[in-house]
């Protein structure tokens, strides 16, 4: 009898255990299909919202897993999202909730979009101030996604303006980073370039107000009219007639 009941409960420890390594498998199956359905999902929401700045990133997703404790029912149907306030930016997440099953349920999983383009990142130390010059900078490939704050890929937008704080070797260069810099005061001798369709005169003028590169300075010409322009560098105001 004793033999019985120990071959028994032999058995019966046997399908328990079998039942729990087919749980497991399945619950590692469900994970993988769900992390292989978002990633399928973000790269076509990340290539349909590609602006044409953005087209030439090459874009990487990686997709975090599920809470190993989390049993989730069977599902007919299931539809991804992107939750309110999340963006296919950086480090995010990505919804996907059951429409079709005899449990509804709704969960989430963490992703992380790369974007990987050429930049302008810095080659050595600029301190807060610093006017940045073509030779404190170099190209590369960096991952935009990295911080929030938009790549200034175009020269234009940080050649001449200061950095707003301490930049070191290999920090890329976004819009938090800079802002114009003050090339010239009020009183100032500076170039004032007028510029119309088809022609360009340049003469001589007097600050009135103190220059900002991109930003709007008042000059006084030699014949002693007032007008307004665009200061282009330490030196110069461009006026657009």
């Amino acid at each position: 009898m004793a033999n019985l009941l120990n071959e028994w409960l032999g058995r019966l420890k046997l399908v328990l255990q079998l039942a729990a390594f087919g749980m497991a498998v399945s619950v590692h199956a469900q994970t993988t299909d769900l992390q292989d359905m978002a990633r399928t999902w973000v790269l076509e929401a990340v290539k349909s919202s590609q602006s044409s700045a953005s087209g030439s990133l090459r874009m990487d997703v990686a997709v975090g897993t599920l809470d190993a404790r989390l049993k989730l029912a069977p599902c007919g149907n299931m539809e991804t999202y992107l939750p309110a306030g999340s963006r296919l930016w950086g480090k995010t997440r990505v919804g996907i909730r059951c429409v079709d099953g005899m449990s509804r349920w709704n969960v989430s999983l963490p992703v992380t979009i790369s974007a990987w383009g050429k930049a302008w990142v810095v080659r050595g130390q600029l301190p807060v101030g610093a006017v940045i010059t073509q030779n404190d900078v170099v190209e590369t490939e960096v991952n935009w996604a990295e911080e929030s704050s938009p790549v200034l890929r175009d020269p234009a937008l940080w050649r001449g303006y200061m950095v707003t704080r301490s930049l070191t070797t290999g920090q890329t260069l976004r819009a938090d980073t800079v802002r114009p810099a003050q090339v010239f005061q009020a009183g100032s001798q500076v170039k004032v370039v007028a510029q119309g369709p088809g022609f360009q005169i340049a003469s001589d003028g007097q600050a009135l107000t103190a220059g900002v590169v991109g930003q709007v300075a008042r000059v006084r010409m030699d014949s002693g009219r007032v007008a307004s322009g665009v200061v282009l560098d330490t030196k110069t105001v461009k006026i657009e007639l």
